[in-house]
């Protein structure tokens, strides 16, 4: 069997230099930060909806149950976070490095995603449901549940991960790699036109694609 092309997502390094810290920040709604690096802080619970941060480092940053609705990172790397609640609907993200998350319940539907990149962490629910994702990579993570139900999704890749239950209900996919990846459960398997599944995918695949398709195997 011929090896599947996929174009890979195209990632932009995050380079940050010259920032000042700040370990006692006082963050505002719509406001805009730059060039910053917070270490251990909270933004637990505040309401930060449409704020800017670019050029910006977050570790080990709480952002529980922050409203974030509408907020921007761009060029920013964020190590750690933390977050059993995250409300993030309709955020953009650019060129962003995200690096062992922990998050419980993410709410990121209708939000724009271009360069990012997740590498490992635990995540319960992650909601991406209508938002649009350009060159994004996810590594070695664990989802308990994954929903890009209704999502446009280019060059996105999910290596190593471990997924209890994928959404694919009305998604738009291209070049959408999911190989390597272990899952459970599939929704919405018409959505599924536009991945590239390796061999060992395909037999688990099998008998959803066979109910769904109404074949019976005898």
């Amino acid at each position: 069997m011929t090896a599947a092309k996929v174009a890979a997502p195209r990632l932009s390094p995050v380079r940050l230099d010259g920032l000042r810290d700040d370990d006692a920040p006082d963050f505002q709604r719509g406001e805009r930060y730059d060039g910053v690096r917070y270490r251990r802080a909270s933004a637990d619970g505040l309401e930060l909806s449409g704020t800017d941060f670019i050029e910006c480092e977050f570790a080990g940053v709480s952002f529980n149950e922050t409203q974030l609705r509408g907020a921007t990172f761009r060029d920013c790397v964020l190590a750690e976070p933390y977050a059993p609640v995250l409300m993030a609907a309709r955020t953009s993200w650019q060129e962003v490095e995200i690096g062992n998350p922990r998050w419980g319940s993410a709410e990121l539907y209708e939000g724009s995603w271009r360069s990012v990149r997740i590498d490992g962490g635990k995540l319960d629910y992650v909601n991406l449901r209508g938002s649009k994702l350009v060159d994004v990579l996810i590594s070695d993570c664990i989802i308990n549940e994954l929903d890009l139900g209704a999502c446009t999704a280019n060059r996105v890749a999910l290596k190593n991960c471990t997924i209890g239950t994928l959404d694919v209900t009305g998604a738009k996919l291209k070049d959408v790699d999911l190989r390597g990846t272990d899952f459970r459960a599939i929704n919405g398997l018409d959505g599924l036109a536009g991945v590239v599944i390796d061999d060992y995918q395909l037999g688990l695949l099998a008998p959803l694609l066979a109910g769904h398709l109404g074949i019976r195997v005898v």
